[in-house]
């Protein structure tokens, strides 16, 4: 088998593909979150608030785009897909809370925080986390597979997944921390939500267990690249491009990759990690082009 390597640039069509995905998770989440009403009418505002008008849905698309790989049904796919960012978008309301990461910007807008209060934001992201689930609940698939989706969004959302990522974060004093170590927080606190999304795009589509395990090789190499690009953007790029404060960690003197790594180390290290990723997709040969273009996407993002 040939080695699979980056390419300088990814598909022509796949930011029209992204920008594609991300128009119908929109949709589809401004049908699937209540529309405001009644006296509690403010806690709808700030729940569309969070989770509409923004972001690159990179992990419904991952759901879609793996389950369009596999053959499976699209429609089901994006439902998954939007239980899922709505997970995704509670983490990151409570992740900009004063009491944690205490941020002013999201998605190139103010926090939920910023813009109604904490309580409403503490509440808001409750009930993203909620309405996840819920939707699971309500997806057009056999309750075998509904099964799987919402015990596996519940293991990567919670204390040994997403949940148990940011408790290390938080807690791990910085002078502990090396290479292993933040790997390991980030395979927790990035990872098992994209590890997540490629795996459910493969339950929609009835992966078999083996293809199930080359995706998730996939998905882990993939997220920490991911992670390490967050990383190198938090030193390189600027606010209002990447949407959110930067230059934080150095600031806090908090150690992550480019701190250990160096930004070259990181880069490289991000790279060999993308190079990875796109072995685990040779089983599937061209069918998964889209897979291998969100590598390199990830890896050239500015944002």
């Amino acid at each position: 088998m040939s080695r699979a390597t980056l390419s300088n640039a990814t598909n022509a069509d796949f930011p029209m593909r992204l920008r594609d995905v991300a128009g119908q998770v929109e949709a589809r989440l401004d049908a699937l979150l209540p529309k405001p009403h009644g006296h509690q009418s403010v806690i709808f505002e700030a729940a569309r608030y969070a989770a509409l008008g923004g972001g690159k849905r990179l992990r419904p698309f991952l759901v879609v785009e793996t389950a369009r790989m596999l053959g499976g049904d699209l429609n089901a796919a994006l439902d998954v897909g939007c239980a899922l960012e709505c997970l995704h978008v509670y983490s990151l309301v409570h992740d900009d809370l004063p009491c944690m990461d205490d941020d002013d910007l999201r998605r190139g807008k103010p926090t939920v925080h910023r813009a109604y209060d904490d309580a409403i934001a503490v509440l808001a992201g409750d009930a993203l986390l909620t309405r996840s689930f819920g939707i699971l609940g309500d997806a057009n698939l056999e309750p075998a597979i509904q099964v799987k989706l919402i015990t596996g969004l519940a293991a990567s959302g919670g204390m040994s997944g997403m949940i148990g990522g940011q408790v290390v974060d938080i807690t791990v004093a910085e002078g502990e921390r090396d290479e292993a170590l933040i790997t390991e927080l980030q395979a927790m606190k990035t990872g098992a939500l994209i590890d997540y999304a490629v795996r459910a795009g493969g339950y929609v589509a009835g992966a078999s267990e083996t293809e199930l395990a080359a995706l998730s090789s996939y998905a882990r190499d993939m997220g920490l690249a991911f992670q390490i690009q967050d990383d190198i953007l938090d030193v390189t790029g600027d606010a209002e491009t990447v949407g959110k404060a930067v230059g934080k960690d150095a600031n806090l003197g908090k150690a992550t990759f480019v701190s250990i790594l160096g930004l070259d180390g990181a880069r490289k290290r991000a790279k060999e990690l993308g190079e990875r990723a796109m072995n685990s997709l040779e089983p599937w040969d061209e069918s998964a082009q889209t897979l291998r273009d969100t590598v390199d996407f990830v890896l050239e993002r500015k944002h």
